[in-house]
């Protein structure tokens, strides 16, 4: 059988094309210049247009298995918050959300909402670890997502490309682009309308859709050769993402009982303008931003419907509407050959931002008098600055430093009215080794860090219990500290083979100082059934160390290999909980020991090729409240496809073995009242098998 096989790979190889004789160069464009992966002194992963195109992705979320050391949690239609080396958040509700991880589209700050991360279009998404408080600020203590739409191109083009696959899924996009007058000014349109029934049965109601998916993305970018040395970009986003919300059963299957499914609706209108600009003795880079999402998280609490069990049962239904309108400004300036330090030395950037939300959040409760009404408004302001010094041929030393002061107001009809301001710093030093062979070494420690603030919903539940203990917890609980975070970093970057092999190694260390870790609070009610309250907390110290590895192989001509691995260990270091217990030396949520991908494409003619994507992950505690592990998993993904001229065709299947697996748990409360709401774990299960078929043609 072995030999078998071995001879018709090595047959297909044998007639294969000659398609490359090297790796393609990727270059990071998340920096404040772009970069080539390869001379980046920092641990990050690219997946270009290409590769997002096979992985037959439609959002995000579809993609992230592949990242070594990212994690996600859904609790909504899609993956709604990020995990980074263990750090992230996990939920939102009625509490503002404080990011950890950061979310970029097209320059625009979209941290927290990241329905919007569709990808039909999209030139590259990129995930860089570790704290960019440097670069990013106080959103990014574990990392940051930038996701970078296609730029106009000078020569005219015109792409069609529809999808059908199971569960009544449909899509259909065009992008358009070219000279819009003459060679200086180019344009590029995309327009996606994607709809599926969703993978969940709602025994119920009789309906296959109450977890539908309908998304409709439009992107618009203008770009704008003023002059040799000048060009001003205008991208435009527009978002409809309207999806269902009903993911949670009572028997933990595909099969819900809810009266009264929820939404997971955003609606965004955004743009960005940048001007950048080459002058004798420096460049110079402006981005203005505007922004203004509302949002609808809503969902069926008790899971169930009215008369399932008469003498137990609640019913209960909870939404979130959110708006949130956000401005921001950036000015970087940017040192050329005629203005670097030190005999032309040292390149330097400096800079100067701006970032102003303003969020209104209206919650309609059962268990609520009436509505509830809160405003939550946040003004960052920072100046940066990041020096490159030449200290040898072959030694670079890399300094950076971010001064940001950020205030918050928040206030709400309980009366809780609170202003928080502080001032907050994040920095870097990395010292890069390139020898001759043109291989990157580099270590360093950077400083991340994330605000402090308030637990509104604790605030605003003082007067909730009778129980003088109950009030003592809650009112320990009403405010949290800013944490801070060091990591430790070395690495080495090299290519081999003449371009044909490119390796990636990260090693990290990160500690972790008054961690902000998510809580919640169970408080029983008149009628058996239980509130829930979010809260943050601050664990005194924590810890994540680990590494990630990335090889990309080009074997043959026609075989292009790839290897990708997360190692993870996160613990707390000292933290006692809500409920007194000690979680000193327990694994962090969210924190799976192991994330790794494998995969290859194999061009089997000129026209035909097949690709292989392998994805596992160890198992990790849901929350840091109970004890509920996801199971480890494997996922295979497969795709054949035929490319030809203008037009290419794939058959596709996600998740081939059709394997269960979790995405969101609850394990510290019971919510059937057939059952007597015993404690028992509820599971949110990620997309099951899915197959497809996948055209587009070029005009």
């Amino acid at each position: 059988m072995k030999r078998s096989c071995y001879l018709l790979t090595a047959s297909l190889l044998a007639v294969a094309p000659a398609l490359s004789r090297e790796l393609t160069e990727v270059v990071v464009t998340a920096e404040w210049r772009d970069t080539p992966l390869l001379n980046q002194s920092a641990s990050t992963t690219v997946l270009t247009s290409a590769a997002l195109r096979e992985r037959s992705a439609q959002h995000l979320e579809e993609v992230l298995n592949v990242i070594p050391n990212l994690n996600y949690a859904s609790g909504a239609s899609r993956a709604r918050f990020f995990q980074i080396r263990g750090i992230g958040e996990r939920s939102q509700f009625q509490e503002p959300l404080n990011a950890s991880v950061g979310l970029m589209v097209d320059g625009i700050d979209f941290s927290g909402l990241s329905a919007i991360g569709t990808l039909f279009d999209v030139a590259q998404v990129e995930v860089l670890r570790g704290p960019q408080g440097t670069l990013h600020g106080a959103n990014a203590l574990a990392g940051l997502v930038n996701i970078r739409s296609a730029a106009p191109e000078s020569s005219p083009g015109l792409r069609l490309e529809a999808t059908v696959a199971d569960y009544i899924t449909q899509a259909l996009g065009v992008v358009g682009t070219g000279p819009l007058a003459g060679d200086e000014l180019l344009y590029r349109v995309a327009v996606q309308q994607y709809r599926s029934d969703g993978y969940y049965d709602n025994d119920f109601l009789r309906r296959d859709d109450t977890n539908e998916r309908d998304e409709t993305t439009v992107r618009a970018r203008l770009r704008w050769l003023a002059s040799a040395t000048d060009t001003v970009d205008l991208s435009v986003t527009l978002a409809d993402i309207d999806n269902g919300y009903d993911a949670f059963s009572l028997d933990n299957t595909r099969r819900t009982l809810s009266d009264q499914p929820g939404r997971d609706r955003q609606e965004t209108s955004a743009a960005s303008l940048t001007w950048a600009a080459s002058r004798a003795a420096l460049d110079i880079e402006t981005v203005i931003t505007l922004a203004t999402s509302d949002t609808e998280y809503s969902f069926d609490e008790d899971w169930s419907f009215v008369g399932i069990a008469p003498e137990l049962e609640y019913s209960s239904f909870d939404r979130y509407l959110r708006d949130r309108d956000s401005f921001s400004g950036e000015l970087r300036l940017l040192s050329n050959e005629q203005s670097r330090l030190f005999e032309g030395r040292s390149d330097w950037t400096v800079g100067f931002y701006y970032l102003g939300d303003r969020e209104d959040l209206d919650r309609e409760y059962t268990y609520l008098d009436g509505p509830f009404n809160s405003r939550y408004d946040t003004d960052t302001s920072a100046v940066f600055g990041q020096l490159d010094t030449r200290l040898t041929d072959h030694l670079t030393l890399s300094s950076g430093l971010r001064l940001e002061r950020r205030r918050t107001d928040y206030a709400d009809n309980n009366g809780v009215a609170e202003r928080v301001a502080k001032n907050l710093w994040g920095a870097r030093l990395v010292l890069e080794y390139q020898p001759a062979d043109g291989a990157l070494w580099y270590g360093g420690i950077s400083r991340g860090y994330r605000g402090n603030g308030v637990n509104a919903g604790i605030l605003a539940s003082a007067g909730a219990t009778d129980d003088p203990g109950q009030q003592t917890l809650l009112a320990s609980l009403s405010r949290f500290d800013e944490e801070t975070l060091l990591n430790y970093e070395v690495g080495y970057k090299a290519e081999a083979l003449q371009g044909r092999l490119q390796g990636r190694l990260a090693l990290f260390y990160m500690d972790r100082d008054d961690q902000q870790v998510k809580g919640s609070l169970v408080l029983p009610r008149d009628d058996g059934s239980t509130a829930f309250l979010d809260y943050t907390n601050n664990a005194a110290r924590g810890h994540n160390y680990g590494l990630e590895l990335e090889i990309d192989w080009l074997a043959h001509e026609a075989l292009e290999l790839y290897v990708n691995l997360g190692l993870l260990e996160a613990s707390f270091d000292r933290y006692i909980n809500a409920d007194g217990s000690d979680l000193a030396g327990r694994d962090q949520a969210h924190a799976p020991g192991y994330q790794a991908a494998l995969g290859g494409r194999l061009a089997i003619t000129r026209q035909l090729y097949a690709r292989v994507d392998i994805e596992a992950r160890d198992s990790f505690y849901f929350s840091d409240r109970h004890d509920l592990r996801s199971e480890a998993y494997e996922l295979v993904h497969l795709r054949l496809g035929w490319a030809e001229a203008d037009w290419d065709i794939a058959l596709w299947a996600r998740n081939l073995a059709d394997r269960d697996y979790a995405t969101r748990g609850f394990g510290s409360f019971g919510n059937d009242p057939r059952k007597g709401y015993a404690l028992e774990p509820y599971y949110q299960f990620g997309e099951p098998r899915s197959v497809g078929l996948t055209a587009s043609y070029q005009f």
